[in-house]
Formats: C-alpha cells, sequence, structure tokens
C-alpha cells in the first residue's frame, strides 16, 4: 500500500470528488460546508472547481469541536475556531466535507452542529480520504482516496492552506 500522497495525489482526489459531485448533480445549487480544520480547505478547493460549471455555489465552514464526544480527552484549551454558515439550510441538499472519514465520530459531531442551523432537506458527505473502521453507520456518498489502514495507524493530512504543503502519511502504529 503507498505510504505517502503528494501534492499532485491531493489534486487528482479533490477532481474526483468534484467530477463525482457533478454526476449526481447535474445542475442547480450546490451548498457545501467544510468541517474545520482541513475539511473546510478541502471544500474550498471543490468550491473552486465547481466555480467552473457556472452555477449557484454556497459555501460555510462548521466548527464542531464543542459537539464532539472525546470533548474532554481532546484538549484541556481547545481551540474554537468558529462556524459560518451565512444561507438558509432549509430544504437544501448539503454536502459535508471532511479531510479524513475514521470512526465516524466526526460526522457525527457534524450532523448534530448542523442541525442547529436548521433543517436541510438531505446531507450527502465527501471526504478526501477515507480508511474505514467505522465505529458509527455513517459512510461518505463521495471518497477523493480510499485507504486499507490498520486500526491503531494514524493518516496526518497537510494541507497548503493550513499546514504550509500538501501530502498525506500514513504512519504504522504498533
Amino acid at each position: 500500500m503507498k505510504r505517502t500522497f503528494n501534492a499532485e495525489d491531493i489534486e487528482v482526489a479533490v477532481r474526483k470528488l468534484a467530477t463525482d459531485i457533478r454526476t449526481r448533480h447535474p445542475e442547480g445549487e450546490i451548498a457545501l460546508v467544510g468541517i474545520r480544520s482541513r475539511g473546510d480547505e478541502v471544500a474550498e478547493r471543490l468550491v473552486t472547481m465547481l466555480a467552473e460549471d457556472d452555477r449557484e455555489l454556497l459555501f460555510g465552514t462548521l466548527d464542531i469541536s464543542l459537539y464532539r464526544d472525546d470533548f474532554e480527552h481532546i484538549h484541556e484549551n481547545p481551540k474554537l475556531q468558529g462556524s459560518d454558515i451565512e444561507f438558509s439550510l432549509e430544504d437544501k441538499t448539503i454536502i459535508l466535507v471532511d479531510d479524513v472519514l475514521f470512526t465516524g465520530r466526526t460526522i457525527r459531531a457534524a450532523l448534530d452542529a448542523l442541525s442547529d442551523y436548521g433543517r436541510p432537506g438531505k446531507v450527502e458527505l465527501a471526504v478526501l480520504i477515507d480508511r474505514g473502521h467505522r465505529e458509527m453507520p455513517i459512510q461518505p456518498d463521495y471518497v477523493g482516496i480510499s485507504l486499507a489502514t490498520q486500526r491503531l495507524d494514524h493518516v496526518l493530512v497537510s494541507l497548503e492552506g493550513t499546514d504550509g504543503e500538501d501530502k498525506v502519511e500514513i504512519i504504522p502504529r504498533a
């Protein structure tokens, strides 16, 4: 299995996500909500690619820090980045975007946070990387890269806007 992915691999994965979204939604408005942090950057890249279609695009960001079920374990003083959703979710199809899908707990928290902004007609999930090992019945609608990982492996995603470079590393853990 490939253990690292570079900027070109990430670009191909984001383009795959955009192509798959276009296929499922050939016309009409698209509303993307990126989960902070890094899911929002993937969502921004998708918005840029989907803008080539000359359609209405809505974009928002979602901070799920206070909705996590492991809140007390992640940090003593978590960095709250704030959400920014300046459009109505009512009856819209929302494409929730994240960088890595693992156990499903982040997505569960995101769904809870999203519900505070309204009731979407439908929520779909786009992820840059699906690494498996779900603990909840959550599956992506769109996947850029599927990885076969071991449960204890670490998948580290670095993105240009957040980390200064685009790369993905799979670090095996004993």
